[in-house]
C-alpha cells in the first residue's frame, strides 16, 4: 500500500469537509448558551487555527475571543473576568501543555470543550464535552486536512452557538450552510491553481532563502499556519506577519533573499496592502499575491471566487499547503523520513496517556 503524504491529505480536504458539514449537528445545545467570553488554548497549527476563526466565531456566535499558548497561559496566565467557557483544542489530543491547562482549571465552574480528532487521546479523557473533528487521524506529521477541519469546526461551533442563543432562524442557518457547501466545492479547484501557480514558479520558488507572507483579518491565522507549515516542511527560515505589524520593523530586515507573499481579500484593508507590495517590490528578490479575487498579474495566484472575509481562509491555507509539500520535494527534502525522532519523549511535548489522579 502506497505510504500517505501531506499531499494525499491535501486532497482529501475536500471530502472530508463535506463530510463534516454533511453530519454536523445544528440543533440547539442549552449548553452554549451562556457562551460569550472565551479563552481558547491551543498551540502549533491547532493555534493558527484558531486564529484563522476567530473573526467568524466572534462575529457568528456573538462572543469575545482570547486564544492562548496552554503552556505560557497554565505558567504565567489568567483568565480575563467574566469568562465563562475554556475550549482546548489539539488535533492529536496528545499536547502535554494543552492537557495540563486543561487539568488545570477542571475544578472551575467555566464549561470546558475539547476540539480533537481523537477521542480516545488523553485531552478527551479529561473533559466532558468532546467535539469529535471527524476527520479521522491524520498520520503524516505536517497536518493539513486536520488544520482546516478545524477550521470549519470552529466555524460551525460559532454557528451552533448563534443557534442555541436563537440569533441564527432556520433561514439564516441555511444561508451559512450553502455558502460554506459552495465556498469548500472550489477546493480541488484552488489545488489544481495552485500546483499549476508552483510549476510557473518552480525556479525561484526552489532557490527562496527566506519566505515571508503577509495577511490581514483573519487571514493573519492564514500566514501563520504558512510560518508554521513552510518551517515544518521547507526548513528555511519563514515568518508570518499581520500585514500592520510588519510595517513596525520587520521590513527592515528585506533584502534580495526573501520571497514576500501577500495574502489579500476584499476588505478595507486592502489598499494597504497594496501599497507596501508596491514599495517592498524594490527590496526583495520575489513577490507574490495571492488573493480571492480575479488578477491578469502572473505573479499573482488569482482564485477568483467570491467569499466572504471571514470564512476566505478556509480557501487561502490551501495554496500554501501545496506550496509546502512542492518546495520542500524539489528542494530534494523526503518529508516522509522522521528527524529529531527523540524529541517528544526527551522533551515531553506530546503524551501517550493521561496519569490517574
Amino acid at each position: 500500500m502506497e505510504p500517505m503524504t501531506m499531499l494525499h491529505y491535501i486532497n482529501e480536504e475536500q471530502k472530508a469537509l463535506s463530510k463534516i458539514l454533511d453530519e454536523y449537528d445544528f440543533t440547539l445545545d442549552p449548553r452554549l448558551t451562556k457562551l460569550k467570553t472565551v479563552t481558547i488554548l491551543a498551540t502549533g497549527s491547532s493555534y493558527n487555527a484558531c486564529l484563522s476563526a476567530k473573526m467568524a466565531f466572534e462575529k457568528i456566535a456573538d462572543a469575545t475571543i482570547v486564544i492562548e499558548e496552554p503552556y505560557h497561559f497554565n505558567h504565567y496566565g489568567r483568565l480575563i473576568a467574566g469568562t465563562d467557557t475554556i475550549i482546548g483544542v489539539s488535533q492529536s489530543g496528545k499536547s502535554a501543555s494543552t492537557v495540563d491547562a486543561i487539568k488545570n482549571l477542571k475544578s472551575s465552574e467555566i464549561q470546558q470543550i475539547i476540539l480533537t480528532s481523537d477521542l480516545t487521546s488523553p485531552i478527551a479523557q479529561i473533559a466532558d464535552y468532546v467535539i469529535d473533528l471527524n476527520m479521522g487521524v491524520e498520520t503524516v506529521g505536517f497536518v493539513t486536512k486536520g488544520f482546516s477541519a478545524t477550521v470549519l469546526h470552529l466555524m460551525l461551533l460559532a454557528i451552533r452557538v448563534g443557534v442555541s442563543k436563537k440569533q441564527i432562524d432556520s433561514h439564516r442557518l441555511n444561508e451559512l450552510k450553502k455558502e460554506l457547501y459552495e465556498l469548500i466545492s472550489h477546493f480541488q479547484g484552488v489545488i489544481d491553481q495552485s500546483n499549476a501557480f508552483f510549476e510557473q514558479h518552480e525556479k525561484i520558488l526552489k532557490l527562496g532563502g527566506r519566505f515571508v507572507a503577509l495577511g490581514y483579518g483573519p487571514n493573519w491565522g492564514t500566514v501563520k499556519e504558512f510560518e508554521t507549515k513552510f518551517t515544518e516542511t521547507v526548513r528555511r527560515p519563514s515568518q508570518g506577519f499581520e500585514l500592520e505589524s510588519y510595517m513596525h520593523g520587520p521590513y527592515l530586515e528585506a533584502n534580495w533573499e526573501h520571497t514576500l507573499f501577500f495574502v489579500e481579500t476584499p476588505s478595507c484593508n486592502k489598499s494597504r496592502s497594496y501599497a507596501l507590495a508596491n514599495y517592498m517590490a524594490n527590496y526583495v528578490g520575489k513577490l507574490f499575491k495571492i488573493t480571492t479575487e480575479d488578477s491578469p498579474d502572473s505573479d499573482t495566484l488569482a482564485l477568483n471566487i467570491a467569499v466572504s472575509e471571514e470564512f476566505s481562509p478556509l480557501l487561502l491555507v490551501i495554496p500554501f499547503q501545496v506550496l509546502a509539500y512542492r518546495i520542500a520535494t524539489t528542494k530534494g527534502i523526503d518529508l516522509s523520513k522522521r528527524i529529531f525522532n527523540d524529541f517528544d519523549s526527551i522533551l515531553k511535548s506530546k503524551i501517550e496517556k493521561v496519569e490517574e489522579s
